[in-house]
């Protein structure tokens, strides 16, 4: 061990003989790395002289970090034991040994010294972060060092050293990435062990109101354990009435611009702890300081926060649970605008922070997935050579595999069975096995319901079945479907009815009287005309018989009653002509009286009249 001691423990860098004292001392069988007993070995040996090396700094009364370091050499030296890890650190970054070794040796030290010492001891951790945190070193000993900082937090105090375990959260947060599984509460448990204990019982000259002191200190017990709050109505209930006289009080006695300037911790050079003073006689004070009436007025915010998260108490909280969150959510938000100092940059500070955190309540929702992103290795393509892409016949893989399966199968084209159209039977089918109630099948799986099929069906009946797409109108696409298809119990259900098919042909008997009225109607017109021809004729045949008007007047009384004279004729074609005209239009008018669905009788009647 002595004369590992002198090997390892050589002064100077690391780089200049680390390795070879190791191999000096191991022997391994290959010269740059150490096989697995052979890091076991010398693991045993470091932890025995890590050992050695604390015992004899505790029996000299000096510092461990310190123990070795000569006064001569000045405050750039560092002392044995911190020489002995940037050895090991070495020997690890450049994976000679196995890369958990460093890890283990900083736990034990960790555990061999006080307090006092661990401070020391973790100002070097510090320092080496950033090659701890490299892949290789990380991977083997992350677990070890998560060990080391939760032990050295159990052994803190959280009232007195506050920084100290702060700086162990602060390393572990820039240590460990934010996926970090480990480090996220992802059941959302509360520390329900933090108990603030105040007073029960009132004190003898008192000058504040006991019962509202034991109702404002009894709100930490909701702010420790918000879930119990949805698990009973009458907890929430409790908690509503005592904030509410809370809140009262706080609006009652408002804060001046003076009381926000008069205490300011940030200029204030003493230290504060982290946990509430609740002695009943500084009740008077802590209303009086901005400062801890925000602390109180922010943890109102952050359980309405929690009782407002989406998905998580939906079941539980009612609607005037609800309304009751609002209100107080926004008195709170009223009080705090209204503390100094600043209190509207204040509140919108923290309003900005809980919209943050939701951020982090859905991601840890989510499952936690990774916020790292590997990055994108680019090929590098040597000098001189070229990579050439695929030139395709047909512009791509796809449409050059078919041409040339084509091209081998020179049939494919021609098979009539490439491209046909469906009898109108074989399509309907499917549709008509939905329609049978018997099959049992979703109307949401009905073939009715897909747009694609039914546009095609329409095409097809269109041309293959126009008496089934005349049903369309009526029945919808289901009446489309032949009827020899159809199960008997939905046949009938699209079926005409005989009295349907009657109208049907009395309707279509109607539509060819009516073209006929109306040919009846156009040839009307030239019948008038004839009329006037005759009327003419008449007129002009009567001119010249003027002059033997007597002759003939004589004749006409001597017996020839008989024989009409020309006004007679003209008066006699004016009536042929009117009676012509008037039964064309009865004709019209009995046509008419068909279409509009008279009966026979009454058509009859009106042609009589």
């Amino acid at each position: 061990m002595e004369e590992f001691r002198r090997v390892i423990l050589q002064s100077g860098p690391p780089e200049s003989f680390a390795l070879q004292a190791v191999q000096e001392v191991i022997k391994p069988q290959k010269q740059t790395k150490l096989a697995q007993d052979e890091n076991q070995l010398l693991e045993n040996m470091l932890r025995t002289l890590l050992q050695e090396l604390v015992s004899s700094a505790v029996q000299s009364g000096e510092e461990i970090m310190s123990y070795g370091k000569s006064i001569d050499d000045g405050e750039n030296t560092q002392g044995v034991i911190p020489h002995l890890l940037d050895i090991v650190l070495y020997l690890c970054e450049k994976e000679h040994v196995e890369g958990g070794m460093i890890f283990q040796l900083l736990e034990d030290l960790t555990e061999m010294s006080t307090m006092r010492n661990c401070k020391d001891i973790f100002r070097y951790i510090e320092s080496k972060q950033d090659i701890l945190g490299k892949q290789e070193l990380f991977a083997r000993g992350k677990l070890v060092m998560l060990r080391t900082c939760n032990q050295l937090l159990r052994r803190l105090s959280k009232a007195n050293d506050v920084v100290f375990c702060g700086r162990i959260l602060m390393f572990l947060a820039h240590f460990f990435p934010l996926s970090e599984r480990s480090a996220v509460n992802i059941k959302g448990i509360f520390n329900t062990s933090n108990e603030t204990k105040y007073e029960k019982d009132p004190p003898e000259g008192i000058s504040v109101d006991f019962n509202f002191y034991k109702t404002f200190w009894s709100l930490q017990e909701y702010f420790c354990n918000p879930a119990s709050l949805t698990l009973a109505p009458v907890k929430w209930q409790k908690f509503t009435s005592s904030l509410t006289v809370v809140l009262n009080t706080f609006e009652a006695q408002p804060l001046s611009d003076e009381d926000g300037h008069a205490n300011i911790l940030e200029e204030e050079a003493a230290t504060f702890n982290i946990k509430y003073l609740t002695s009943s006689n500084l009740m008077g004070l802590e209303l009086k300081d901005p400062s801890f009436r925000r602390h109180i007025l922010m943890q109102c915010l952050i359980v309405f926060d929690y009782l407002k998260a989406p998905g998580k108490n939906d079941k539980d909280s009612s609607e005037t649970m609800k309304e009751e969150i609002k209100s107080s959510e926004d008195r709170v938000k009223k009080l705090l605008e209204m503390t100094p100092p600043n209190g509207k940059e204040f509140l919108r500070s923290i309003e900005h922070i809980l919209e943050r955190e939701k951020n982090w309540v859905w991601w840890k929702r989510d499952g936690c997935p990774p916020f790292e992103k590997q990055p994108i290795e680019k090929k590098t393509v040597q000098d001189g050579v070229k990579k050439r892409r695929p030139r395709w016949r047909l512009g791509n893989k796809e449409l050059s595999q078919l041409w040339k399966w084509a091209d081998q199968n020179p049939n494919a084209l021609t098979d009539p069975q490439r491209v046909r159209t469906p009898a109108i039977t074989d399509y309907w089918k499917p549709l008509a096995e939905d329609m049978d109630q018997s099959a049992g099948i979703e109307a949401e799986y009905h073939h009715k319901n897909n747009r694609v099929y039914c546009w095609k069906g329409l095409r097809f009946s269109a041309r293959q079945d126009l008496e089934g797409f005349s049903r369309f109108t009526e029945h919808g696409i289901e009446g489309v479907v032949p009827f020899e298809l159809l199960p008997p119990e939905v046949r009938s259900k699209f079926q005409g009815k005989p009295n349907d098919r009657t109208k049907r042909a009395k309707k279509e008997d109607t539509k060819s009287a009516s073209n006929q009225v109306e040919e009846n109607q156009i040839a009307t017109p030239a019948s008038e005309n004839d009329a006037e021809g005759i009327r003419a004729e008449v007129e002009t045949s009567a001119a010249p018989m003027d002059t033997d008007a007597l002759a003939v007047s004589g004749n006409i009384s001597q017996g020839e009653a008989g024989t009409p004279t020309p006004d007679e004729q003209k008066h006699s074609s004016d009536t042929d002509v009117g009676q012509e005209a008037g039964q064309l239009e009865a004709d019209a008018e009995v046509e008419a009286g068909v279409i509009d669905g008279e009966t026979d009788a009454e058509v009859e009647i009106d042609a009589a009249g």
